[in-house]
């Protein structure tokens, strides 16, 4: 049992230090997704059941689709805004 603590704690460690460590947001939601599964299994083998099943209800699924959904909120107004310029820069070269 200890070796699999151990084992599951440096699972821990390097989906961490991954997710720290990538710089394009959505890859870094799907790293902290798989930070949160681990996470949870930690738990569930540290004998605690309800703590990982509230882990990975919130940390493996809830957080990262509320990041998904603000980074695509995030490129939709991005483009709306860049069409906007688009079309009132044409309109003030005519």
């Amino acid at each position: 049992m200890l070796v699999l603590q151990a084992t599951i704690l440096i699972f821990v460690a390097i989906t961490a230090t991954a997710v720290v460590f990538t710089r394009q947001p959505v890859r870094q939601v799907v790293g902290l997704s798989f930070y949160g599964i681990i996470l949870g299994l930690l738990f569930f083998i540290l004998q605690a059941p309800d703590v990982a099943l509230s882990q990975i209800t919130i940390g493996a699924v809830a957080l990262p689709l509320m990041f998904m959904l603000s980074l695509a909120k995030i490129r939709r107004d991005a483009e709306e805004r860049k069409r906007r310029e688009e079309s009132e820069h044409r309109r003030e070269a005519a």
